[in-house]
């Protein structure tokens, strides 16, 4: 889903959230009184990493200790994850987790945590719609020419992603359900070198968030045919939207939220929440994330984000098991 949380001003909602805090919670001492840490379940740079550093000086200015971020990665996120789930509920440990989070859900039937009774979600912080990158070489630049050829060609164009049950791998199973084509899945680890080998030629077709993809498209290593959104992207004016293409349908993101430990005290869910949306929704931040990253800033409630991850889970779960897409 892109772009859904609907952008409301939040008048007063950090002072909303600063308020006096549950006698119980005064008891324990004024949170916060130490550190706080938030877990990345992804290796330090890539867009998740990026985003939870976007709101570490805020973070710390607003709450007044440091705010520690933690690269977990390992398993498609689940094994940060389940020490996000498993972490004391008493409002120091949050993470930050991508749509794979969601996709988790179906993918993996034995999770080690309960994503309904074990987390609540804190506030949505950005969602980057996926572009669709091909090859200098490829046989087609445009999307219209890329699906006459995956119908004439079945089995032929090799399409890669960042991994099995990806956003980038999910997104383009989606646009075979929807074009009626046949395309090979070929996973990696990580979106790097796929997206070497698709600047090498080596495969045709890659989807992937606009920060990776706009300097090598500015350079002329790869081409851009379609943006997974209902909007063209600000950072990527020029590239048209699936939906100006004949596919309204195809709508694919990754996604940042920050998630907690069920049970921690919903004054203290508040005022992160507050917090989090507050600087999100700054002009500096929002303009770095939609210029510079092809990523619309949101802040949301937590209600809300609890809603959004709700929807991402039933969309993607749908994907999966009509595509037949499981994990090696």
């Amino acid at each position: 889903m892109t772009h859904t949380v609907s952008r409301r001003t939040f008048i007063g909602a950090a002072a909303a959230g600063a308020a006096m805090l549950s006698p119980a919670i005064r008891a324990q001492g004024a949170w916060p009184n130490k550190p706080i840490r938030v877990i990345v379940p992804y290796t330090a740079g890539g867009f998740t990493d990026q985003m939870a550093r976007l709101l570490q000086a805020g973070l710390q200015k607003a709450l007044g200790q440091p705010i520690i971020v933690e690269n977990k990665p390992g398993a498609n996120s689940i094994i940060g994850v389940d020490q996000i789930a498993k972490s004391a509920p008493d409002g120091y440990t949050f993470g930050v987790v991508i749509a794979a989070y969601a996709a988790n859900t179906t993918l993996y039937p034995k999770l080690p945590y309960n994503p309904k009774k074990d987390l609540t979600g804190v506030s949505l912080m950005g969602v980057s719609p996926l572009v669709a990158a091909v090859a200098t070489n490829a046989p087609f630049k445009t999307t219209q020419e890329l699906i006459a050829y995956a119908r004439a060609h079945p089995g032929q164009v090799g399409f890669g992603s960042s991994g099995n049950g990806s956003s980038a791998h999910l997104t383009t199973e989606l646009m075979k359900l929807l074009t009626k084509t046949d395309m090979t899945h070929v996973p990696y680890k990580g979106a790097a070198p796929a997206l070497s080998d698709l600047m090498g030629g080596q495969i045709p077709l890659f989807l992937d968030p606009p920060p990776n993809l706009i300097q090598p498209a500015k350079a002329g290593r790869i081409r851009l045919i379609g943006v997974a959104s209902d909007k063209r992207l600000t950072a990527l004016p020029d590239v048209p939207t699936f939906a100006e293409q004949g596919i309204p349908e195809l709508m694919g993101s990754t996604w940042a939220a920050m998630i907690a430990p069920a049970g921690v005290p919903r004054e203290i869910v508040q005022r992160m929440s507050a917090e989090v949306a507050r600087i999100i929704r700054s002009p500096e931040v929002a303009q770095r994330l939609e210029q510079t990253m092809g990523t619309f800033a949101e802040g949301s409630t937590p209600e809300e984000c609890d809603r959004f991850i709700a929807a991402e889970t039933a969309k993607w779960g749908k994907v999966i098991r009509e595509a037949k897409v499981t994990v090696d």
